[in-house]
């Protein structure tokens, strides 16, 4: 039997889209809903289905960068489809050929072309993991068209210096103010952690813990302490960032 996981921040929605495909496609087995991104992810890793439908507007994570980490993961990646209320999103997600979109609401003859399309992905040899991540990239290039920060102005000590975001090693924050590190240099800046994760670019820079982002190309590995807690080691520098359980996925295999 395929199994799915739906993912919509809107219980009606999930609720429409799961008695249209109890009915279009009864031998699906709906093993989770998810109400944000960052849930999806974690039900995906745990559940390992075959499909996921996600909303693109979703709280915590975008299901775009939902579906992003979801293609990382170890093994065969699942098929994707976008669900969306956006014209311009779902003909944009179409073109990508490897990812499949439905409008909200889920309207019978549109989802019937979708399930006929998964049953023969799933049928049909495993897809590419870079492939996904290429469409996907390019989906998010088309569809996220914010500014991302390329510099960040910062204190340090009595002085306000322009850092080019490229330098930044990792941001750690606290209640009131947010440390940036880089190799050279610490600084200070006021803004939180959840207003960094709009402005910089989720390929580069990676949520480890609600108070933790990392620059992965800092990255230098991943271990584990006495106690079990999975801390990543960054280049050039002596302390280890902590991974929380919500981002632990982002390590599998590592």
């Amino acid at each position: 039997m395929t199994r799915a996981v739906i993912a919509d921040d809107e219980p009606l929605m999930r609720e429409q889209l799961r008695a249209r495909l109890d009915e279009l496609w009864p031998e699906l087995e709906i093993v989770a809903e998810a109400k944000n991104g960052a849930e999806a992810v974690e039900q995906v890793a745990a559940l390992r289905p075959e499909v996921v439908f996600l909303d693109i507007r979703m709280p915590a994570k975008s299901g775009i960068e939902a579906a992003r980490e979801i293609a990382a993961l170890d093994g065969r990646p699942p098929e994707i489809v976008f669900v969306t209320a956006y014209d311009q999103y779902a003909i944009d997600a179409f073109q990508q050929g490897v990812i499949d979109y439905v409008l909200k609401p889920a309207e019978r003859e549109r989802l019937m072309v979708t399930v006929e399309r998964l049953k023969n992905r799933l049928a049909g040899p495993a897809g590419s993991s870079d492939t996904l991540q290429e469409a996907l990239a390019k989906l998010a290039e088309r569809l996220d068209p914010t500014p991302r920060l390329k510099w960040i102005q910062a204190s340090v000590g009595n002085q306000i210096q322009m850092i080019p975001i490229d330098d930044v090693l990792f941001f750690v924050s606290d209640e009131k103010y947010t440390r940036v590190q880089t190799e050279k240099q610490e600084a200070l800046i006021r803004k939180p952690i959840k207003e960094l994760i709009e402005e910089l670019d989720p390929a580069q820079f990676w949520q480890i813990h609600r108070s933790a982002l990392i620059n992965a190309r800092a990255i230098a590995g991943v271990l584990r302490d006495e106690r079990g807690r999975q801390l990543v080691a960054i280049k050039g520098r002596p302390e280890k960032l902590e991974v929380s359980r919500s981002y632990a996925h982002l390590f599998k295999g590592m």
